[in-house]
């Protein structure tokens, strides 16, 4: 390996923007460490489509089994990496599941689940990463959120709302983590309505009763697909690669110089607009409190 090379492991690196960035990143000469659920049974076509698409890489692409909604998973799968790498350089949080309804219509336990994998999986995987990266005392954790975090859309409201306690740990979490060399990153893509699987994946409410409730906005519903394309910058579908190539970019930099939020966005969603304010706000907050020696590494 050489020494502008890392050792990144990906989450839900199965499809879309993960696995995109899987092999740009083994393109670029990094020792890639794909993580996906059942890689050798039901997602054995999946695995296998990394594997080929990396041959001859530069780098390295190994796929590993990673769970975020078991911790046990997750240690499992960063114990395996360590002990074959030596170490792991980067993590990209990007497993995540798309909730497209009416608000009221998803059932508590269905929130919860979308809590659970898109916010609460990469608390898992950072309990079994950050031990390894304070001993190295170096590391970056890479965070894939979402602009509809920013400006909230019509009807993906479990979705965005629990992108934005994904959004909240990485925040936080940067707050314990600088003071032993581990930078954060928050990468904040657009809308991509093509090139991944998010929205063909995507799940619906169950109580279709309370749907059905919501008559005066059914056309709306019905229209959302449409109504979202008039987001890409003449007429024009962003590629998603945007966002791999921007991670690519991201985890090439030296230490100290990577941006604390990123925007990949080919549809003029607008996160920077609220971006560039929060930041402002968060250095207000660190300097009126006197913690501003937790921004940096001590």
């Amino acid at each position: 390996m050489s020494e502008h090379a890392r050792r990144v492991l990906l989450t839900g690196a199965g499809t879309g923007i993960a696995a995109l960035a899987a092999v740009s990143l083994a393109d670029a000469g990094h020792t890639v460490f794909a993580s996906m659920r059942d890689p050798q049974s039901r997602n054995q076509p999946k695995a296998e489509a990394l594997r080929e698409a990396t041959k001859g890489a530069p780098g390295s692409l190994e796929v590993v089994e990673l769970d975020v909604l078991s911790e046990e998973s997750a240690q499992a799968a960063v114990d395996q990496i360590t002990h074959q790498a030596g170490g792991l350089d980067v993590v990209v949080h990007n497993a995540a599941h798309l909730l497209v309804g009416v608000t009221e219509a998803f059932r508590p336990e269905e929130v919860l689940r979308a809590f659970d994998v898109n916010a609460v999986g990469a608390l898992r995987v950072n309990r079994a990463v950050l031990p390894v990266m304070r001993r190295q005392e170096a590391g970056l954790l890479l965070w894939v959120g979402s602009g509809t975090t920013r400006a909230i859309p019509p009807f993906l409201g479990p979705y965005s709302a629990a992108k934005a306690a994904f959004d909240a740990f990485a925040d936080s979490t940067a707050w314990d983590v600088a003071a032993y060399g581990i930078e954060t990153t928050v990468l904040m893509p657009g809308v991509f309505t093509q090139g991944t699987a998010h929205f063909a994946n995507a799940a619906f409410p169950s109580d279709t009763e309370r749907t059905a409730a919501y008559e005066k906005i059914a056309p709306f519903l019905a229209s959302m697909g449409e109504d979202t394309e008039r987001l890409m910058v003449d007429g024009v579908s962003a590629d998603p690669q945007i966002v791999a190539d921007e991670i690519v970019r991201i985890v090439g930099l030296p230490a100290g110089t990577r941006p604390r939020r990123s925007v990949a966005d080919g549809s003029d969603y607008g996160a920077e607009i609220v971006n560039g304010a929060a930041e402002e706000l968060r250095l207000r907050l660190a300097r009126r409190m006197g913690v501003t020696r937790l921004l940096d590494r001590i």
